[in-house]
């Protein structure tokens, strides 16, 4: 897959090796400018498919402990939590998901957010941390690259979409065109080109189905596409059924202000709030039913073993159980008045709309929580895909290149293929704008700066 073979292939016409280098020379600039993101998304990826191995394996001090026969109530565990940090209060509640793992408190305070682990039989203190330190929370944030700003978080999402393109215009150039080396072989030694080259295509057609779901599955978690998805699934009713709030007083808090990970698809639905005029009724005080009360209501109503319950911050405040566990059918989210203990709204996975579950299936595979241990094996083998393919890409250019030049896919001879290669880019850069925008950066420097400047002329030759 060369300049060269492609050119002396004489069954080939002006337009088809114009196409050819065309699609080399798009997929060349947006290959080199997301190698370092792909690789940091392949590492940090396969490692937080393994989150809960490794926090019950490195962290076991925290996160793991011996069975017993009796069971701390909530408040008494949040009693110990806040105890461990003078002057805090409360925000969440996380139960134990079985008799051999701690329950996890947030506390608020004037260090900011603390995770307290609680051994739930005897109200031992296992551990603090900052909510921001903790292990899985940091490499969530490297993933997405939100842990640096707003503004890494969506190269992020302009990489994403690259790596769209770039399955597409990698398949286009691995195809075989009557060759038979470097289609499912690799030929030559590491100390060859080829050899990388053979490497770089082979493993993109094997692994580019799967490369292509974790790129598109990963952009609902994107800063600008995620969020107007969303906004748009809503708006049609293909998100969350709206009409649940309908007969429910709502507060300007959406469900990811007061729920740590929320599912996809409720992370903006609104939050109800309590009815005080209701529990004031006959001129009574109202008296919250307490968090013990609200943890059994959420049990009673069938709400999976190790949700969170989130504790209300004011008088107008719902408790919020959730859980998003590995068994989509159990995904679900309860909003429960503080003082009747009624629950406000009920929403689980099956009430979704057939995109909703699409999109939240499709996150969950990526996330490797599906079919699970298949799922996470076959998600990290992807993501060892992406690394092979990154260190065959670097490998293969940097033999080809020039001595003192960046060796950039010539230009093809007849321009006006890029017409529609061009009208592609528009349609995909409208689909994604932020990828799009990107794109006509790149083209822009490529047609203009790269070709009115000599020295960046010969630079990128």
């Amino acid at each position: 897959m060369t300049d060269q073979t492609i050119g002396s292939d004489p069954a080939l016409t002006l337009g088809q090796i114009s196409l050819y280098r065309a699609i080399w020379r798009w997929h060349f600039f947006a290959g080199l400018l997301v190698i370092p993101f792909m690789l940091n998304l392949a590492i940090t990826g396969s490692l937080y498919l393994f989150k809960d191995e490794i926090s019950d394996t490195f962290f076991a001090y925290r996160y793991v402990v011996a069975d017993g026969s009796t069971t701390l109530k909530p408040s008494e565990i949040i009693a110990a939590a806040t105890a461990a940090v003078p002057g805090s209060i409360a925000s969440s509640y996380k139960e134990a998901r079985d008799g051999t793992h701690s329950a996890i408190v947030t506390v608020l305070s004037n260090a900011g957010s603390t995770l307290v682990f609680v051994n739930q039989h005897d109200g031992k203190v296992l551990d603090k941390v900052a909510s921001d330190n903790e292990f899985n929370w940091v490499l969530k944030k490297i993933h997405s690259l939100d842990y640096f700003g707003t503004f890494t978080n969506r190269l992020v999402e302009i990489v994403g979409g690259f790596a769209l393109m770039l399955v597409v215009t990698g398949i286009y150039l691995w195809w075989p065109r009557c060759r038979t080396g470097g289609v499912l072989s690799v030929r030559g030694t590491p100390s060859k080109r080829v050899f990388w080259r053979d490497t770089h295509a082979v493993t993109g057609a094997i692994a580019g189905i799967m490369i292509f779901f974790l790129a598109a599955t990963g952009m609902p978690w994107s800063g600008y596409w995620g969020s107007k998805a969303n906004a748009w699934l809503t708006a049609n009713n293909l998100g969350y059924p709206a009409q649940l709030w309908d007969a429910v007083p709502s507060s300007s808090k959406s469900t990811h202000h007061v729920v740590e990970q929320p599912g996809w698809i409720v992370e903006n639905a609104p939050v109800p709030d309590s009815n005080m005029d209701m529990a004031k009724m006959g001129h009574m005080q109202a008296q919250p039913i307490g968090l013990d009360a609200a943890v059994d209501v959420a049990k009673r109503a069938g709400i999976a073993p190790g949700f969170d319950m989130a504790i209300p911050s004011d008088d107008k405040g719902v408790y919020t159980a959730s859980i998003y566990p590995d068994d989509l059918a159990k995904e679900r989210t309860i909003h429960i008045d503080q003082y009747s203990g009624k629950p406000l709204v009920d929403i689980s996975f099956g009430q979704y709309a057939v995109f909703g579950r699409w999109i939240e299936w499709g996150i969950n595979v990526h996330q490797g929580q599906e079919w699970g241990l298949v799922n996470q094996l076959l998600m990290s083998a992807t993501c060892l895909c992406v690394i092979l393919m990154c260190v065959s890409a670097a490998l293969m250019w940097w033999k080809r290149r020039p001595s003192g030049r960046m060796g950039v896919p010539p230009m093809p001879p007849k321009k006006s293929v890029y017409l529609g290669l061009w009208a592609i880019a528009l349609i995909f850069g409208i689909a994604f704008p932020m990828t799009g925008i990107a794109i006509a950066v790149m083209i822009l420097i490529d047609h203009i700066v790269l070709r009115l400047v000599p020295p960046l002329r010969r630079a990128f030759s």
